[in-house]
């Protein structure tokens, strides 16, 4: 009998899941091409983004899902969030989001922001009313203030916006690996298997990688 080696394992595990599961996800039905593709951020990862809004009560149930799958992905993949926007809501919003990683506060404000419009029914619309939640997270006005009107937050916003574009998403939640695949819920077939359907494409495009 063989005894199987680290490396092998290794080697068995990064091309399992494709050659297993192959027939179960096809592109144009359970996930679609990206015409053309985005480049990644770090090419020498599996960079997976997830498109969201902080009012979409789709994104708010979706987030503990996200947050359980985020403790099993490899080293090898680069997860992010990327709020999506198509008015000035959204636009406001996204602000949001990149305040609070400038202010290294994400995993505080992201959750409480999420809770501020999908269980308190708030719509967050006035910065007075976004400073009170920084606030309430241990950030200082004038600090929330500084960032919130900031050129590199307005800069991260527009270019979050040409990434949706670029990946021609159609709503949120979506997800995409590698610039090259969009997943949403709809084409999977829930958002518990859009998870499944990124888990294969990561383990597709770690495949593409090895075999280079």
């Amino acid at each position: 009998m063989l005894k199987k080696t680290p490396a092998l394992l290794l080697a068995i595990l990064m091309f399992l899941p494709v050659t297993v599961f192959a027939a179960d996800y096809e592109a144009g039905k359970h996930y679609m091409l990206i015409p053309m593709p985005v480049p990644a951020r770090d090419e020498s990862k599996i960079e997976v983004v997830e498109l969201f809004w902080y009012g979409c009560s789709h994104c708010f149930r979706f987030e503990p899902l996200v947050k359980k799958w985020k403790t099993t992905i490899a080293d090898d993949v680069d997860f992010r969030h990327s709020p999506a926007m198509w008015n000035e809501v959204m636009k406001t919003h996204a602000k949001v989001y990149f305040a609070a990683d400038a202010l290294g506060v994400l995993d505080k404000v992201h959750q409480a922001m999420f809770d501020a419009m999908n269980v308190d029914r708030k719509k967050m619309l006035s910065e007075s009313e976004i400073a009170t939640l920084f606030i309430e997270q241990g950030v200082s006005k004038k600090d929330f203030e500084k960032a919130f009107s900031s050129f590199g937050v307005a800069s991260r916003a527009q270019q979050a916006d040409a990434l949706a574009r670029g990946y021609k998403i159609t709503g949120t939640p979506e997800m995409v690996v590698n610039g090259k695949y969009r997943v949403s819920a709809s084409s999977a077939g829930g958002q518990a298997d859009m998870l499944k359907v990124i888990n294969f494409l990561i383990a597709k495009e770690r495949q593409a990688k090895a075999s280079k």
